[in-house]
């Protein structure tokens, strides 16, 4: 469907304004917006001006944290797969299962939450640890909340998500066993009540292996990116020795032309000396040649009048 004032194919598209806008800077939002804003007037689109002014600037976390689901494509599907699956199995699964899950969150969480500090740094605004901290708090709100699921999803988060109180951060589901609720009637047979349990048990088992098992490929995804990030790290650090060595060649010779282009200098003014020196003694030799040639003739002339 297309969309109110927006052009096929365009970059004016306003969807594509606002995915700009939140993984900009918070410092470079609003003057972006309404550069953006005016942009839309101008063209005649007023609804889409409208929209994009209406954009809210996002917080320092809010921002760290929308870049994560562009960058990260692959790893932020695993994580929001994860998402569906703690909240899918939280209602059923038994307190070891949760506490299990809520290990492996923990650790999804911290890394995630340590790429986004990566990526604040490389676009050079580094986070402070109170930052960190709402970043890590929208990320557990994205786990546990489905809305706050679909904000991140979008890329469009405005400020930090918080986790529903329902949700368990331990992993013990609410209404654990050895809780103090009133005990339930007996109303029905022993043997229906072990077939209700049997199916119960199961379904649980099933939800905490697909859990398991979304949780796991979202730590080897995490694990894969910190290795290809390492190999980066070490790709660069290589690439950086390489470039002083080159430096250093290169200074030495620029070193080597200057030496270089002082020696022939030199040389060109031994040269011009010798030039110099060269006419002076073929100007010398051509006077002598004719005082010597005179001195012969005078002589000649002096023998002849003897005679």
């Amino acid at each position: 469907m297309r969309r109110e004032g927006a052009r096929d194919g365009g970059d004016d598209d306003v969807e594509a304004v606002l995915d700009e806008l939140h993984v900009l800077p918070p410092s470079g939002f609003v003057a972006r917006r309404e550069e953006r804003a005016a942009a839309a007037r101008t063209t005649g689109r007023a609804g889409d001006a409208r929209r994009i002014h209406a954009a809210r600037r996002p917080t320092v976390a809010a921002w760290a944290a929308n870049p994560l689901r562009r960058s990260r494509p692959d790893e932020a599907e695993r994580f929001l797969e994860l998402g569906r699956a703690l909240r899918e199995a939280h209602a059923a699964l038994d307190p070891s299962g949760l506490k299990e899950l809520s290990a492996q969150r923990r650790r999804v969480v911290s890394e995630l939450s340590r790429q986004a500090a990566e990526l604040a740094r490389e676009t050079g605004h580094p986070l402070s640890e109170s930052v960190r901290r709402d970043v890590e708090t929208t990320l557990r709100a994205v786990l546990a909340d489905p809305e706050a699921a679909g904000v991140w999803a979008e890329g469009r988060v405005e400020s930090v998500l918080t986790p529903p109180s329902d949700f368990p951060p331990s992993g013990s589901p609410a209404g654990a066993a050895g809780g103090k609720g009133p005990a339930r009637k007996a109303s029905r047979a022993p043997s229906v009540m072990d077939g209700r349990r049997d199916r119960l048990a199961e379904q649980r088992a099933k939800r905490l292996a697909r859990a398991r098992e979304t949780a796991r490929a979202a730590e080897e995804g995490l694990r894969a990116r910190r290795a290809g990030q390492e190999d980066a790290e070490a790709s660069l650090a290589a690439a950086r020795e390489r470039r002083r060595q080159a430096g250093e060649r290169v200074s030495a010779l620029k070193e080597q032309l200057r030496e270089g282009r002082a020696a022939v200098e030199r040389a060109e003014r031994e040269q011009r000396e010798a030039g110099k020196q060269v006419r002076t003694a073929a100007d010398a030799l051509a006077r002598a040649r004719r005082e010597a040639d005179d001195a012969t003739a005078e002589a000649e002339r002096a023998e002849q009048d003897t005679r």
